[in-house]
């Protein structure tokens, strides 16, 4: 009896190590990616063959809290997640970013690789598709990361983005098992979208200029007019023109005796044309509508590009629900609250080489009837010499000089050197202050601020980067009662008395709205209509050329 007992525990045993041994004994692939990810140094990155993977940490870390199990394929097959994720980073194009930066050719050539047209794997080894899964993976941090803080650091860039850095606010290894809990990679990435809804209209309109390229057959030669032209005028390249009129949608096919004829149908074409490209609809052809219409499907592809970038940088500067937002490019303010667009207006921006900056602060006053302390550089540049030239120069412009206290004093005729010239000088409150009637205030290193103008007719034109830097604005009676709306007692008829005063007032806010200026020359509205404009300070190339390069 003892005998058949202890037979019995010894097969019992024996069971037990062989259900412990199959149950626990890990694939072959799990196996191999086990190896693959502890057989190489932390310290250094990991590799496929000749690829980098990027987020080699977190590979690492997701596969080792996985105890090594395969992300993408099952039983035998190629999930659906896997040719999801494969169809997103196809999709990232419409983002403006580049597939390949995901491995996207290396993935399609590993799928091919394993897998027949039903999905089901070959006969191959373990190590393709530990390379597939792992490639898989790094794709999905890269594209995580890219989506939701851009793939570029815009503090690295030449031209000026004094924005701040986004930083990842989202635990990518945990958003990846999110998704694939919830069978949705799609979510998950859509998920680090910028919150804005012009992002997503932004994608649609890079879709459809990629289904323009893909049919575009006309020759883009660049079109320089030594002057306008206007209806009734021939010249060699009305065909041209037309011809690009017609392939955005603007005019139909027609017939004309004479080609070269810049005709009515072609003009109002044109002016539509103009219309929703941000220009005077006047017409006529100058060098702002030529520079528009040079620009191919595949250019119009890289401006979009570059500036859905600009857009993820904007992500977390965005987030406020009262902000006045300034659009450089466009030449254009507009005070949002809650999203919606409470006022429009255009401004004047600096010059190419007085460039507006990119960078954002608090609005904590205004000052009506104000003084212009004029800058140093242009004392030093303007001032002096045309006080030189004619010394009733002050007096004619309603100019003083004052100490760094603000008490006039009247300078030694020697004191007129460009060079050492010792004291301040600031134009008094009136309607031919240079800053006209009113300015608002939000310190900054830049010594920016939005302003007023005596020169009202400057905003009847196309280009607008005309200033030293400073942003004036078209309505600043409008613009003020929004920034005080919340206090009774400034009605219109104050306003309007405290812009025409002898002596500048200060008026602190209750609110310090954020003040945004920032530089896009590509946006969909809300109706996801495509708006381009002209890169006034050629900032649009830099971008270009880094989010082509590799990391």
């Amino acid at each position: 009896m003892k005998k058949v007992l202890a037979i019995g525990i010894a097969v019992c045993v024996i069971l037990g190590i062989l259900w412990v041994t199959l149950f626990n004994k890990k694939s072959d692939l799990t196996e191999e990616l086990q190896t693959r990810l502890e057989g190489q140094s932390s310290e250094v990155s990991l590799k496929i063959g000749e690829t980098s993977l990027k987020a080699s940490e977190e590979l690492r870390l997701f596969y080792a809290e996985r105890e090594y199990a395969e992300a993408w394929s099952s039983n035998g097959k190629l999930t659906k997640l896997g040719e999801e994720l494969k169809f997103e980073i196809g999709e990232s194009k419409y983002d403006g970013l580049n597939p390949e930066d995901y491995h996207a050719s290396e993935i399609e050539l590993l799928f091919l690789a394993i897998s027949d047209q039903k999905g089901k794997l070959k006969a191959k080894p373990f190590a393709d598709l530990a390379d597939l899964d792992l490639m898989l993976t790094d794709a999905f941090f890269q594209l995580a990361r890219h989506l939701e803080i851009g793939k570029i650091d815009p503090s690295k860039l030449k031209s000026a983005w004094d924005l701040g850095v986004n930083t990842p606010s989202i635990n990518y290894n945990e958003l990846l098992n999110e998704s694939i809990r919830k069978g949705s990679i799609k979510d998950g990435l859509e998920s680090l979208y910028p919150e804005f809804k012009i992002y997503k209209k932004g994608r649609e309109v890079i879709r459809d200029l990629d289904e323009k390229r893909k049919i575009d057959t006309l020759v883009w030669k660049t079109v320089n007019l030594k002057k306008s032209l206007k209806i009734g005028d021939s010249h060699a390249s009305v065909p041209g023109l037309r011809n690009r009129l017609i392939f955005w949608g603007y005019l139909k096919p027609y017939e004309l005796k004479d080609n070269l004829v810049f005709d009515p149908q072609m003009e109002e074409g044109l002016k539509k044309y103009q219309l929703n490209n941000g220009m005077e609809p006047d017409g006529a052809i100058g060098n702002l509508t030529a520079e528009s219409l040079n620009n191919s499907p595949a250019r119009l592809l890289d401006i979009a590009a570059v500036n859905m970038e600009r857009l993820r940088w904007l992500s977390d500067t965005l987030r406020d629900s009262e902000l006045i937002l300034v659009n450089v490019a466009n030449y254009q303010l507009d005070y949002l609250n809650k999203l919606d667009t409470v006022l429009t207006a255009k401004v004047i921006v600096g010059k190419e080489y007085n460039a507006s900056p990119v960078f954002s602060a608090p609005m904590t006053y205004i000052a009506f009837s104000p003084y212009w302390n004029i800058p140093a550089s242009i004392t030093k540049d303007e001032i002096v010499p045309a006080v030189r030239k004619n010394p009733k120069y002050l007096a004619q412009k309603n100019m003083e000089v004052v100490t760094s206290s603000g008490e006039p004093v009247n300078p030694k005729p020697g004191d007129w050197s460009a060079e050492t010239f010792p004291y301040l000088i600031r134009q008094k409150p009136g309607g031919s202050n240079s800053l006209g009637l009113v300015k608002f205030m939000f310190p900054n290193e830049h010594s920016i601020y939005i302003h007023d103008t005596p020169a009202r007719s400057l905003f009847q034109l196309e280009n607008r980067a005309l200033s030293h830097g400073c942003i004036r604005i078209q309505d600043p009676e409008k613009f003020a009662a929004l920034l005080l709306k919340d206090d009774p007692s400034w009605t219109s008829e104050k306003i309007n008395e405290a812009m025409n005063q002898e002596k500048e007032q200060i008026v602190q806010l209750k609110k310090h709205i954020p003040v945004v200026i920032f530089y896009l020359t590509f946006w969909a509205d809300s109706n996801g209509a495509p708006h381009f404009r002209s890169d006034i300070y050629n900032r649009d190339q830099e971008v270009l050329l880094a989010l082509k390069g590799t990391e």
